[in-house]
């Protein structure tokens, strides 16, 4: 990645950003726990603990995908929204979610409710930031998401139709999956912040962000390991 990192962000931790950038996809791209990506850095002489690793996700999971999302090409014109349920505490909230047509996530919201207001806060969420609008926005027959693209989205060609949405549903899946294996998500801050770090960098294919180089299994401190390029290079020396 061309932009500039910003490395005060890893001072004073013991491993260089490559490592730590590493981690952090490795947690986000795989169904994997932050044991399991103990596991699979000391498999490569990294002797880290769990612990650290979830700090890291906590840290840099968010300005990674961040830095991806400003760096992919743009979404396609053709989106398609959907929302499903969570049970956060014994309580039903609604995690609103739009992809593109090639099934690229373009945002995420979690929210209490599901009617005109609340799809409203949605369409502005996933408008900000964006220099264009989409041609078409396909959604099941929820009436709310018609009241709301009346309001925010006049003129846009709006489909609804049970089976045009499957795109949308589809990519609900990888969530269901993290969920049960992480037994649940834990409030709705914790859902937004784990689901907002998990699109762009969940979706990031390893052979098209990584040149892998081998690691020797000794003297991890001074392994060089050039893993998610860009994303947490910092000047050659430096240690964190």
């Amino acid at each position: 990645m061309n932009t500039p990192v910003l490395t005060d962000r890893y001072k004073n931790h013991r491993f260089p950003a490559e490592i730590i950038s590493h981690g952090v996809w490795l947690y986000f791209r795989f169904c994997l726990s932050y044991r399991d990506v103990e596991e699979l850095l000391f498999a490569r002489g990294i002797v880290v603990t769990y612990e650290a690793i979830r700090k890291w996700c906590r840290k840099f999971g968010q300005s990674y995908a961040n830095q991806l999302r400003r760096r992919r090409p743009q979404p396609g014109d053709k989106w398609h929204l959907d929302e499903v349920f969570l049970s956060l505490n014994g309580q039903r909230h609604y995690l609103w979610r739009a992809v593109d047509q090639e099934g690229t996530v373009l945002n995420i919201l979690v929210q209490r409710r599901r009617d005109k207001h609340a799809a409203k806060t949605f369409f502005r969420k996933l408008l900000k930031g964006c220099r264009y609008v989409p041609r078409v926005i396909i959604t099941d027959r929820l009436k709310s998401y018609g009241a709301a693209k009346r309001e925010i989205l006049p003129g846009i060609e709006h489909r609804q139709h049970r089976y045009l949405n499957n795109r949308a549903e589809n990519s609900h899946q990888p969530t269901r999956q993290r969920e049960r294996h992480m037994r649940g998500f834990k409030s709705p801050g914790h859902v937004q912040r784990f689901l907002s770090a998990y699109g762009p960098i969940g979706g990031r294919k390893r052979l098209a962000a990584i040149r892998c180089k081998k690691m020797p299994l000794t003297a991890p401190g001074r392994i060089a390991w050039p893993l998610m390029r860009g994303l947490g290079a910092s000047p050659q020396g430096s240690r964190q």
